[in-house]
């Protein structure tokens, strides 16, 4: 056992590494392609130049993260999440305000999102009810009050924000530890029926740009040149690529600027045109590879904590690819969820690499008592 301790690092999944990083490499040449001529607000660094800053700090995160065994978040998981939510409340009172969200505090050089950390401090404070109140039998809405309430209440506060693709994130892997956990079938019916039952009153609730969304979605063509412009042209984009794209910088899309927020939500849009369905296939595939990589690490967890962390991981990233390439090829309707070591935004990639340290970190201890 001693050696086994002394020796997990050199267990080290290298391939995975390598796996991040290619990903990550293609993010910032599309984030350089994407980005020509859209400064940002930090002096003269461009969007891939703050992009690269992110990448440091994620690693330092990262790394930082290897350093501590992972228990100690299982006994600070609550503490945790409450800074969390003290931040969001922050926001809400005294955060800045961009297009009429305030969603970010300012600390200078950049802004900081606190709705992408609670994505993850949300998955630890769930890990550790379920660690604590495991007792085989399927849950039930009784039963699950206090995670249910531990869900909705950044869940609130992220729509008040307002930001409905975090929020909607929140529901999705929260739902998702759920059922993978054993959900009575009973409490599925009743969860489903007062969704659907809820949809109605949740409409008179979003804002008129969520609506046009949702109505764009469901008629692209009803208002080509407004609601409708992002997604006709996010397809166009997708389509012009053809087989094996128009080539690096050459995607006339993004470089004429006829695709909108090409550097966070469309970001998909861009590569697709400038390497058409081979390098489409091939980011496809790197992202399967990931998402296999951290379930398959989930099943070798030693202790139900670190199980559902890493399942909570796991659904965090699958849902960011399948929603965030959906929306780009008109599969859903556009709801500002980003493509994971891809799209431009420091705090989703600080928290990413946040979350693949914690992945890693319960892998490697794996042996460890």
């Amino acid at each position: 056992m001693p050696n086994l301790k002394k020796n997990r690092f050199n267990r080290f999944d290298w391939f995975a590494l390598v796996l991040f990083l290619l990903i990550g490499l293609m993010g910032i040449l599309t984030l350089f392609s994407a980005s020509r001529g859209i400064p940002e607000t930090a002096g003269n660094i461009q969007v891939h130049g703050k992009q690269g800053l992110w990448w440091i700090l994620g690693f330092c995160g990262l790394f930082a993260v290897l350093l501590i065994d992972y228990r100690h978040l299982e006994h600070y998981a609550y503490p945790i999440y409450g800074i969390t939510l003290a931040l969001l409340l922050y926001v809400l009172l005294f955060g800045r305000t961009i297009a009429g969200a305030r969603r970010w505090i300012d600390l200078g050089l950049v802004q900081f999102q606190p709705s992408e950390i609670i994505k993850l401090t949300l998955v630890l404070a769930l890990a550790k009810y379920f660690q604590d109140h495991q007792d085989g039998r399927p849950y039930n809405l009784f039963r699950l009050w206090r995670p249910l309430l531990m869900f909705l209440v950044p869940f609130v506060l992220v729509l008040l924000e307002p930001d409905l693709g975090t929020a909607i994130i929140l529901l999705l892997v929260s739902f998702s530890i759920l059922l993978f956990l054993g959900l009575s079938r009973r409490s599925i019916v009743v969860l489903f029926l007062l969704g659907t039952a809820s949809l109605p009153a949740g409409w008179l609730f979003l804002k008129d740009y969520q609506k046009d969304r949702i109505l764009t979605y469901l008629d692209p063509s009803r208002d080509p040149l407004g609601s409708g412009y992002h997604i006709l042209q996010s397809k166009i984009a997708i389509g012009s690529g053809g087989f094996w794209g128009k080539g690096f910088l050459h995607g006339t899309q993004s470089s004429l600027h006829f695709l909108p927020e090409q550097h966070t939500d469309f970001i998909f849009s861009v590569f697709a045109e400038e390497w058409g369905f081979v390098g489409s296939m091939v980011l496809l595939l790197a992202y399967l590879a990931v998402i296999l990589w951290a379930f398959h690490l989930s099943t070798r967890a030693k202790d139900l904590f670190g199980m559902i962390v890493s399942l909570g991981i796991t659904f965090l990233l699958f849902w960011h690819v399948a929603i965030n390439i959906a929306m780009g090829t008109g599969l859903l309707p556009v709801v500002g969820i980003p493509l994971p070591l891809f799209s431009y935004g420091g705090s989703f990639l600080f928290v990413v690499l946040l979350s693949v340290g914690v992945l890693v970190n319960i892998y490697l201890r794996r042996f460890v008592f």
